[in-house]
């Protein structure tokens, strides 16, 4: 029987047929699968001899500087050592299969040191190098568009292409193993694109989260890539006016509700009925009344603190990132509450039963100091090790997960503490210097901790006090370095321009610069107060310190002490667009009014001074209350 009779036998049954046609399409379907990504390795493996196996990551470099005249170019190959070939001879790339690039044609592929170099024979630019390869580049497009994504996954000979020009360079990665692409952008030397605008994409970490297969269309024009600021260096998109934030202050957050319920519940509630029916208060010889919201409210609850709250504080994490507190420069307000509140014995317990705040000490300045690795602009490791940090306190102990961290708060004065307390630590109270709005802080949990800029530890009082009003004969005065969008539109409006308006940039280095930029701030009225890279300013606290009325330039701050003090009565807070006006403001303001302004700024000078030894009112009592006042009403009960 010769071999078609045989074949008809085994279709003479249905069954026999079906299963046949099955199996047919399934090899089928998996050999064209095994050619496509993540696959290829696999597949070319099993070729003739001389293939290149592209394992891991994949670097596409322009390796030379490439002119019309030239008969070649070179790119390079980056592999990961594990990629490597036990055979260092040269490997030929199959052209029709992996690097054919719109007939360009890929002479040879030689490695040294890890690196392959394809040679072409033809001069090619970036550009023509990189279009054929990535197929994802679309004219014209001047951002990153989702919704232009292309299903481009198989065009690519590798999980990562790297494309370089002059400073211009763009990473897009393709995990074999998840339905993530992360993109970063380097067109601007040491600014990450993710650093820059997180807020632009629906990100998990540093990572863009897209369909499966789905990538982002990138700019073609690599010549003059798109540039884009970080967000400290643009003005906010959105701004909360005072009036909305006191409206927010109003409403009081409320906490998550205790899994069970504790003594310690029971007193805050008590202390919450007592403030609200605080007796009337009337010419306080401790208190000045104006500094205040209500006076009365304040007092009552500032006693009740004294009398009743309890801190527990956490022994478990190791210095120095844990209990090791720096007391000099310019974030040394997080340094000084842990000293104060580690060695406290008035408010501070062993049993944590007893407690009804429990305070987390860690240094957020030396947090990134020991973590960030210098213009990686990657920032998850610090918030990772928080994480940690947190877990273990919730394994560990089980006064975290009664109220989800309700009842904990953290002190920290760093520019980047709220992304690094992020998430994991949402429910906390955080006390912060850092207090955008828009950035995440929550008015009526969340404490806005004074910036405090303390120039000698053994003496943070140094130099306090000013002239008096009468020889306080310049108007306005700022000086400072150029931080941020503001601060060089504040100079292009003032500085030099008006004999009244001492506006200066960056004062030179040394103890006599120090000298004259603290006798201005002594002999001035007013003292500028603009953001920097954020939104706080050490100088609000030094305006205090000198006596000289602080006035505020930054969109979406939230004032120290907010839930309690009335800045009007001591500070002027100006939008940032009223810059262009600033003189004309400050001159329509009565010398009545600035008489009285000034006085309160002497009066609310004790309220934001550090002591080595804790005195009543002070910068650390007042921190403290904040932090108990917004526990008691933001407190649901069970």
């Amino acid at each position: 029987m010769n071999f078609l009779s045989r074949i008809k036998l085994v279709f003479l049954s249905g069954t026999r047929r079906w299963v046949f046609v099955v199996v047919l399409v399934a090899v089928t379907h998996l050999f064209c699968q095994s050619l496509m990504l993540p696959y290829t390795n696999s597949v070319l493996s099993l070729l003739q001899h001389g293939m290149l196996p592209l394992q891991g990551q994949l670097n596409i470099v322009n390796a030379s500087s490439v002119s019309n005249d030239s008969e070649s170019a070179a790119t390079t190959l980056r592999l990961d050592k594990g990629s490597k070939s036990s055979d260092n001879s040269d490997i030929k790339v199959p052209l029709e299969t992996d690097f054919d690039m719109e007939g360009i044609q890929v002479e040879n592929a030689r490695l040294q040191d890890d690196v392959y170099t394809l040679e072409t024979k033809a001069s090619l630019s970036l550009k023509q190098i990189a279009e054929p390869i990535t197929s994802v580049f679309e004219k014209d497009v001047p951002h990153i568009n989702e919704s232009l994504a292309l299903d481009i996954a198989s065009a690519l000979p590798s999980p990562l292409v790297q494309l370089r020009e002059g400073t211009s360079l763009i990473n897009i990665t393709f995990p074999t193993d998840s339905t993530t692409v992360s993109i970063v952008d380097h067109s601007t030397p040491n600014i990450s694109l993710l650093d820059r605008e997180m807020e632009e994409f629906p990100t998990d970490g540093d990572l863009i989260l897209l369909p499966s297969h789905n990538l982002v269309n990138v700019s073609a024009n690599m010549s003059n890539p798109v540039k884009k600021k970080m967000r400290c260096l643009t003005p906010p998109k959105s701004i909360t006016s005072l009036y909305e934030m006191n409206r927010l202050l109003l409403r009081h957050r409320r906490a998550m509700r205790p899994r069970w319920s504790s003594e310690r519940d029971r007193e805050i509630l008590a202390a919450k009925s007592q403030i609200q029916n605080a007796p009337i208060v009337r010419n306080n010889a401790e208190l000045f009344s104006p500094l205040f919201r209500n006076v009365s409210t304040f007092k009552r609850s500032y006693e009740i603190m004294e009398r009743v709250l309890k801190v527990y504080v956490y022994k478990d994490g190791e210095k120095p990132i844990f209990h090791q507190p720096v007391l000099k420069g310019l974030y040394a307000s997080e340094g000084w509450f842990m000293k104060l509140m580690e060695g406290n014995g008035q408010f501070s317990v062993k049993d944590p039963r007893k407690a009804h705040l429990f305070y987390m000490p860690f240094s957020s300045r030396i947090l990134g100091s020991m973590l960030y690795v210098p213009n990686s602009h990657n920032r998850t490791g610090l918030r990772g090790y928080l994480k940690n940090y947190a877990e273990k306190l919730a394994a560990k102990y089980p006064f975290w997960n009664r109220t989800g961290g309700a009842d904990h708060f953290l002190v920290a004065c760093h520019d980047w503490a709220p992304y690094e307390t992020r998430h994991h630590m949402e429910h906390c109270i955080k006390a912060l210097c850092n207090t955008d709005v828009t950035e995440g802080f929550k008015i009526g949990r969340d404490v806005s901790l004074p910036e405090t800029y303390v120039r000698s530890a053994r003496n943070p009082q140094r130099d306090l006090g000013g002239k008096p009003p009468s020889q306080r004969h310049v108007l306005a005065f700022y000086a400072g370095n150029m931080h941020g969008y503001l601060r060089p539109i504040l100079l292009k409006h003032w500085k030099d321009k008006d004999p009244d308006m001492k506006i200066f940039g960056p004062m030179p280095p040394g103890v006599a610069s120090k000298m004259n930029y603290i006798q201005h701030m002594k002999s001035s009225k007013y003292c500028l107060c603009p953001k920097g890279y954020e939104v706080a300013s050490p100088r609000i606290v030094e305006a205090f310190f000198y006596e000289c009325v602080p006035v505020i330039i930054s969109d979406n701050f939230v004032p120290p002490f907010f839930e309690v003090l009335n800045w009007d009565a001591f500070a002027i807070i100006l939008a940032e667009k009223d810059i262009p006006n600033l003189k004309n403001i400050l001159l329509s303001i009565s010398q009545e009014k600035y008489l009285e302004m000034q006085l309160a700024v002497r009066k609310v000078q004790r309220h934001f001074i550090w002591h080595a030894k804790p005195t009543k009112y002070d910068l650390f009592h007042m921190t403290l209350h904040s932090i108990w006042y917004n526990r008691v009403f933001q407190f649901k009960p069970r």
